[in-house]
């Protein structure tokens, strides 16, 4: 295993769409396995294989640390529910921040490294991880779909606990209609 380097914002890899995967090798597993290891270093939430220089439809996430990362071979979201609006942030956009709408809940259908498909689902910060980085498998960054960027200023007091957005964020789980 690897760390690898992670692209930033500027970088034309970040706009391509992804190929689908079709390979489960050896070379499959040393990039998801390098994946994780970048995304554990960098100390982030999700990592997508475009954000290494990979234009592969692979993606893993780590939200919880008493479990495993996620890794997600070309997955699709199949089902949404409810809505969540929130600060959302890129490694390959660092020090960037934005307010971003996105589904509460998110269900995905995915292969796992050895081509066997399933599904998992996800609420609040998982959910929103599971858009953010299929978001990347399609060449879309975050700064292109969030309601509003925090301006540098906002991100300065943000950080101080001078500033709050709690006003502009909310949560509706679907279960309310």
């Amino acid at each position: 295993m690897a760390l690898r380097e992670i692209v930033v914002e500027g970088d034309s890899v970040l706009n391509k769409k992804c190929r689908t995967v079709e390979k489960f090798d050896d070379r499959l597993a040393l990039l998801i396995d390098d994946m994780i290891e970048t995304l554990l270093d960098s100390g982030g939430v999700g990592l997508a294989a475009p954000q290494v220089g990979v234009l592969r439809r692979v993606v893993v996430i780590h939200v919880d640390p008493e479990k495993e990362p996620f890794e997600l071979i070309n997955p699709e979201i199949i089902a949404t529910k409810g809505e969540q609006k929130g600060l959302e942030g890129c490694l390959s956009l660092p020090g960037k921040w934005g307010i971003a709408t996105r589904p509460y809940h998110v269900e995905v259908k995915a292969q796992d490294r050895n081509g066997k498909e399933f599904t998992v689902s996800g609420d609040a910060l998982l959910a929103r991880a599971f858009c953010h980085e299929l978001d990347h498998l399609n060449g879309v960054l975050y700064n292109e779909v969030v309601d509003r960027m925090l301006t540098p200023n906002e991100l300065e007091k943000l950080s101080e606990g001078e500033l709050d957005i709690s006003a502009e964020c909310y949560t509706k789980t679907g279960e309310e209609e």
